[in-house]
């Protein structure tokens, strides 16, 4: 078993590094002062536009896209560390390497199973950063993490597919550049239960679409991705083209979707956890408390090496994900899927509890990050479905080897 990254992984993640100390981590006190700026509270801030042309100049575009190299793809044991490099600053480096969600999703859905005038009006915009787009699933009034109860209706009408319904925590949906919405809904009720549901394009400025509010996350609007909103279709009416795959398909596009989305979470989640720790060790180094440093504390030296020790049990078992998914497909690594998606955020949630903890007053103070890192950590566990749900599964699976 060799560990070592191979030529072309060594390569971007020189080119990326880079790219990070020049322009990424010199550019985050830029995006606070154009985000406390901007006239539109949910707008992408010039400066992330500025770090897009660089990254795609330098080929660090579209990264994310397993299986499409035409595109900049590369595959996901290549990508997992240049993902995790991206994730030390989430806030801008995903989306300067056009490889933010919910976008990157979104791409892979229309890649996988757009028609060729879907790939034209909606895919190679996004591929191009033009347009930002957003995935419609979650629903307030429903169990959205069992995606069968999903309310929301796609009416076939002539030409037509008519939607109603309401949608909560879409990412993105708030943003102007936000063109079309990928939305969730039931076309058969009585069919079985994961044949109900279909995806149909929805442009966002069609008549009946009401972005209504934006939703926070422990007080945290992510208004620099968009934002999580709430939103209303009243009698949508769409061209039947406007269908992704056909009736019925609805879940396991979906589930195809979420497979790798989960996985690039984690990817950069890691990256996240290792800057946390950076963080950490300069605190205490630097700060005395009853006559000693704090790293001297046994308590912080406790944290600093479980911190280590379980970042590199997340890596590995990531780069295992990432390479049966290169080698055996999604499918073949839905276990390792669903164990690091369980495992990541959990653990990554771990690591920032100490850091803030390490930081005293500021670890939860607006000044560093750490507290919003928190905040969107927790939410992943919710996100592409909740702890409970890949339990169950899992579980599941495994008790299916024994009976």
């Amino acid at each position: 078993m060799d560990f070592t990254f191979d030529e072309e992984t060594e390569r971007l993640r020189a080119r990326l590094l880079a790219f990070m100390d020049d322009h990424v981590y010199p550019a985050e006190p830029v995006l606070e002062a154009q985000l406390a700026e901007r006239d539109d509270p949910w707008s992408t801030a010039p400066v992330v536009r500025e770090l897009q042309e660089k990254a795609r100049g330098q080929g660090l575009w579209n990264l994310f896209l397993a299986g499409h190299p035409e595109h900049g793809g590369v595959p996901n044991l290549t990508y997992a560390p240049l993902a995790e490099i991206t994730g030390r600053s989430p806030r801008l480096a995903p989306a300067a390497l056009n490889c933010a969600a919910p976008d990157t999703g979104n791409m892979e859905v229309l890649a996988m199973f757009g028609t060729e005038e879907q790939k034209r009006r909606w895919l190679e915009p996004l591929l191009e950063a033009r347009i930002r787009s957003a995935f419609a699933m979650t629903e307030p009034d429903v169990a959205s993490s069992d995606a069968t109860n999903i309310a929301t209706t796609i009416t076939r009408d002539g030409d037509s597919y008519v939607v109603n319904g309401r949608k909560w925590y879409i990412t993105g949906a708030l943003n102007p550049d936000c063109a079309v919405l990928i939305v969730m809904g039931r076309t058969d009720p009585d069919a079985e239960r994961h044949r109900r549901q279909s995806l149909v394009l929805v442009p966002r400025d069609a008549p009946g679409v009401t972005v209504r509010r934006g939703m926070s996350v422990y007080g945290y609007d992510d208004g620099d991705h968009g934002g999580h909103a709430e939103v209303v279709f009243e009698d949508v009416r769409v061209p039947a083209d406007h269908l992704v795959g056909g009736e019925g398909d609805g879940f396991a596009i979906a589930q195809a979707r979420l497979g790798p989305g989960r996985i690039h979470h984690c990817m950069r989640a890691i990256g996240m956890a290792e800057r946390a720790l950076e963080l950490t060790c300069r605190r205490v180094l630097d700060r005395v408390a009853f006559g000693r440093p704090l790293a001297d504390q046994g308590v912080v030296r406790e944290w600093i090496a479980e911190a280590r020790v379980r970042i590199e049990q997340l890596r590995l078992l990531v780069l295992k994900t990432a390479y049966l998914m290169d080698t055996v497909g999604n499918r073949g690594a839905h276990t390792e899927i669903q164990a690091i998606k369980i495992a990541t955020p959990r653990t990554v949630e771990w690591i920032l509890d100490r850091a803030i903890q390490a930081h005293g007053a500021a670890g939860v103070s607006q000044d560093l990050p750490l507290a919003a890192w928190m905040a969107g950590v927790r939410a992943l566990r919710f996100a592409d479905g909740p702890d409970e749900v890949h339990l169950r599964s899992l579980a599941r699976a495994e008790l299916a080897r024994y009976r």
